[in-house]
């Protein structure tokens, strides 16, 4: 798909004349058909346009142009999530021996690298082949992370294929885990709420977790549970049973099944609107997807088609490790060393079904 397919179109430009937003870029990619743009504040995946079945092209992520919105309750709407994406119980991690406290961000937890994360930064973006290379510094002691680290994240579009790969590399002995927080809705922004899109996950288990979306430890098979998605299933078939782990909705880290040991990206998860008949094929080499279904959206972010976003309006599928690896050594490991580089790849492949 990638390789027959012509090199993107790139143009440049403020994402606002005047004011707070000039000083922020936006990057603008066209393939073929589809587009994707993305903000320099956060290395955001802003906005993706796909084609359905008849080949009219719908903007298919959770997304808005209110530079307030961006900055509070949709920081984080397709924002490159860091230095740890997801949670760390108690705020801190220990370290050859050394303990460092974290920046909490309430809850006895240290949430997306903490309040002043990755998502919160500017980065600078470049021109790279095929797409946009986007770099940030984080000084030593960023949120109470020890090392200096720099991160690089590259976005390329191939006609319905989006990749993005990420780097790092640290000054001292720290944990990374990266990832993009972009919310789906292959039906289209502002269409309604996501329980009817057809959801497979290539995962036989899951972490439950306890009451702050910390995980209990051994990975729990899903066969039997609301958790089974090993065949497509609606979003909203189990959302609401009856389960310990259901609160509203999913809020969980699946257990993909090995990877490739070559570091090919491999398929984590398949999303379809029956609607629209669009699809997106997720492929990576991150050990865990979390998936959120905007259980707590009330209606706080207006998006460009003018609807409040509510309960369930889209769908999160956050490729990376799993949340507090740093206290399970028996989870893939997320330390990094000087010396060593952080390598992560994830593809979004959208189709549509005739």
């Amino acid at each position: 798909m990638t390789g027959s397919a012509a090199a993107a179109e790139l143009s440049r430009e403020p994402f606002e004349a005047t004011g707070a937003g000039a000083a922020i870029e936006r990057w603008r990619l066209r393939s073929g058909s589809c587009e994707a743009t993305l903000l320099s504040l956060g290395a955001t995946l802003h906005t993706l346009t796909a084609p359905d079945r008849f080949g009219t092209p719908g903007q298919v992520l959770l997304s808005t142009d209110e530079l307030g919105s961006i900055r509070g309750p949709a920081r984080h709407y397709g924002t490159t999530v860091g230095r740890y994406a997801n949670r760390i119980a108690g705020s801190r991690i220990t370290l050859d021996g050394e303990e460092h406290p974290l920046a909490p961000t309430g809850g006895g937890v240290t949430l997306h690298g903490g309040p002043d994360g990755f998502a919160n930064r500017m980065w600078q973006g470049e021109e790279a082949e095929g797409g946009v290379r986007f770099h940030l510094h984080s000084p030593d002691g960023d949120q109470g992370f020890p090392g200096a680290l720099d991160v690089w994240v590259t976005y390329r579009l191939a006609g319905p294929e989006l990749t993005i790969d990420y780097r790092a590399v640290t000054t001292r002995p720290t944990v990374v885990n990266l990832t993009n927080h972009a919310y789906f809705n292959l039906a289209g922004e502002g269409s309604g709420d996501v329980l009817g899109h057809l959801l497979t996950l290539d995962a036989d288990h899951y972490t439950p977790v306890d009451e702050r979306q910390i995980p209990l430890g051994p990975y729990e098979p899903v066969a039997g549970t609301p958790f089974d998605f090993t065949t497509a299933r609606p979003i909203g078939k189990s959302i609401h049973d009856e389960h310990p782990q259901l609160n509203g909705g999913y809020d969980h880290n699946w257990v993909l099944r090995p990877r490739p040991v070559d570091g090919t990206p491999a398929r984590a998860a398949f999303l379809e609107d029956p609607g629209s008949g669009r699809t997106l094929e997720v492929l990576t080499t991150e050990p865990g997807i979390q998936v959120y279904t905007a259980n707590g959206f009330h209606g706080a972010v207006t998006g460009a088609a003018g609807v409040p976003y509510g309960p369930f309006s889209g769908v999160a599928l956050e490729t990376q490790h799993h949340p507090d690896s740093p206290h399970r050594p028996e989870y893939p490991s997320t330390e990094l060393r000087p010396g060593q580089e952080f390598r992560s790849t994830t593809v979004l492949r959208f189709g549509a079904c005739a």
